[in-house]
């Protein structure tokens, strides 16, 4: 379990380094518990790089079903310690959803409404039997009897560095699909890949060197190491284009297939509905 725990860190970090520094121990304890596992299960779950690591497909498939087992211990511990008379509001959303949406607007919605307490619940396995009051989704609700609202329908963009760009000379689509590409390898998010995002535009599929991984948060650091371009949702990412710390690869785009919804339970609170109109009224 230690070697298990050791391993999640560093996969979700992609780094032995910050995984030694959430756990409090060595870069190499981490190694040597990483090492221990893939001794016993006979494969390689990192390739080791002169500037750090990055997961193999084998080390991505055992990442997530880690995080699922974590996930559900989790959803358990907080159902049985769940205090509703301490929460307004309770909503569940994915890891990128949260990191690069919800939570940066938290606080203006504070200073609005300073004493409505929220509870966020962050995941990336499917809820099927959600008792949150308002989940954000990728795709079209359920016909379940949930209220939904569109948050944002979004355009997706090839972005990457200014410098990873002026380094493979990406001028167009051509140059684009020559260059190193990340890859969002996920079996629970229908994320639109860069073979479908050339085939729209009418292109073949891209030839690059190409690095998969299965979170979307890790995909954004790649390419901010420059390990290669990725697609990203620019409701999600326009704060870093703002500031630059991403810059579209070119200028063409397509539509997101879906759109990103606001669901609402029931049997939500006067709180809860006062919360969805506020996300609904930012995103828009």
């Amino acid at each position: 379990m230690t070697g298990l725990i050791c391993f999640e860190a560093a996969a979700r970090h992609v780094s032995f380094k910050r995984a030694a520094q959430e756990l409090n121990v060595t870069p190499a304890a981490i190694s040597h518990q990483v090492k221990a596992v893939e001794l016993d299960l006979g494969c390689a779950l990192f390739r080791r790089l002169h500037r750090g690591v990055e997961l193999t497909e084998k080390g991505a498939f055992l990442l997530v079903a880690i995080q699922r087992g974590l996930e559900g211990m989790s959803d358990a511990v907080g159902h049985l310690r769940e205090r509703r008379d301490a929460v307004d509001v309770t909503i569940r959303t994915t890891t990128a959803v949260s990191a690069l949406w919800l939570t940066p607007r938290m606080s203006a919605f504070w200073k609005v409404h300073p004493t409505i307490t929220v509870s966020q619940t962050v995941s990336d396995v499917p809820d099927r039997f959600s008792r949150h009051d308002l989940n954000i989704l990728y795709g079209v609700p359920n016909d379940d009897g949930r209220e939904w609202r569109q948050l944002f329908h979004d355009r997706i963009v090839a972005v990457g560095t200014r410098r990873f760009k002026e380094e493979h000379a990406i001028h167009d689509l051509v140059g684009l699909g020559a260059a190193p590409l990340v890859h969002m390898n996920s079996e629970d998010n229908d994320w639109t890949g860069w073979n479908q995002w050339f085939g729209t535009l009418g292109q073949p599929a891209p030839k690059g060197r190409g690095l998969y991984v299965n979170n979307y948060l890790i995909a954004m650091q790649a390419a901010q190491d420059d390990a290669g371009a990725m697609l990203g949702w620019d409701g999600l990412i326009g704060d870093m284009l703002a500031d630059e710390r991403l810059v579209k690869l070119v200028e063409e785009d397509v539509p997101s297939p879906v759109a990103f919804y606001l669901t609402i339970h029931p049997r939500a609170s006067a709180e809860a509905r006062l919360f969805a109109d506020w996300l609904v009224g930012i995103a828009r």
